[in-house]
């Protein structure tokens, strides 16, 4: 089955049958792109309001790419229920769901990989090696099969943002990457798929991230600027609980992503943390004023 309708919606499964709507598309229509790995929230549905707002018509991809997990990380586990995706995005008006096998975005004998240096070598790709690779591959692949004129990507995964945004640059790809703030719960976890494997007490412990984010805001509107006093006031926070095992805080160039000792230009503050078994990050955007 190359395409079927989820009633007004189109889902696509083949990479030949997409790039061929595609065409057809952009004749008359402008191309909104939300990529996703699925189990979507209302972080990746407030994506796609984005899309509608700026585009004709808007394309959500599912696919759970398995070229940006490591040996040791949770692809088996990654949560998926493409029924229950179906169904939001239909309620959201989506146009197209491109959902593509494996087998149709990597074929036996794939060789091909795009790899952001530098920016790859901070914050997640310091113990995700070859994390971005994965990435900066499947969005490139998904830029020439989907072909959007937009792509709409969230700031919560903040290194990911810069390095496609960068490809896009480097590449001369002809589409305009979309920021969209991170969207998060009422108490102010960042939304994401990964929270669904926390426990309720896990979940509690989660919250200290947000709130050492909002405690670094605090003290740069006080006139804080050293990095490594924000860092130790970010620690001192999730350090106050047991079970939060950090593995990063990095203050860093919003730009390069490289380190920096006093924050006077725009910067980001990231922040990664395992609580469980669970992997989370965070960030917050830092700037002077």
């Amino acid at each position: 089955m190359t395409a079927s309708h989820f009633i007004d919606m189109k889902i696509v499964r083949t990479v030949s049958e997409m790039q061929r709507t595609a065409d057809d598309l952009r004749k008359t229509s402008k191309i909104g792109l939300v990529p996703t790995m699925g189990y979507l929230h209302e972080g990746h549905l407030t994506l796609v309001r984005a899309a509608r707002k700026i585009a004709d018509v808007v394309v959500v991809s599912i696919f759970v790419n398995p070229i940006q997990f490591g040996p040791s990380e949770d692809l088996a586990r990654y949560p998926r229920n493409f029924e229950r995706d179906a169904k939001f995005l239909e309620q959201e008006k989506t146009d197209i769901v491109f959902y593509p096998d494996d087998g149709q975005m990597y074929e036996k004998d794939f060789s091909t990989y795009v790899e952001a240096k530098k920016l790859e070598d901070h914050l997640c790709g310091k113990t995700r090696t070859g994390h971005f690779t994965g990435v900066a591959t499947v969005v490139t692949k998904l830029f020439n099969i989907v072909k959007p004129h937009y792509a709409v990507f969230g700031q919560k995964d903040y290194q990911q943002l810069v390095i496609i945004e960068r490809m896009v640059r480097d590449l001369n790809i002809d589409v305009e990457i979309v920021p969209h703030p991170t969207v998060r719960e009422a108490d102010g976890l960042a939304m994401s798929s990964r929270n669904t494997y926390l426990s309720s007490e896990e979940r509690r412990k989660a919250l200290l991230i947000s709130a050492s984010l909002r405690k670094a805001q605090e003290m740069l509107k006080t006139g804080v600027r050293d990095t490594g006093t924000i860092r130790s006031a970010v620690n001192d926070i999730l350090g106050s609980e047991d079970g939060i095992d950090v593995e990063y805080i990095d203050i860093c160039d919003a730009m390069t992503l490289e380190d920096i000792s006093t924050v006077n230009k725009k910067a980001v503050l990231a922040i990664a943390c395992r609580i469980g078994r669970t992997r989370l990050i965070d960030n917050s955007l830092l700037t002077e004023a």
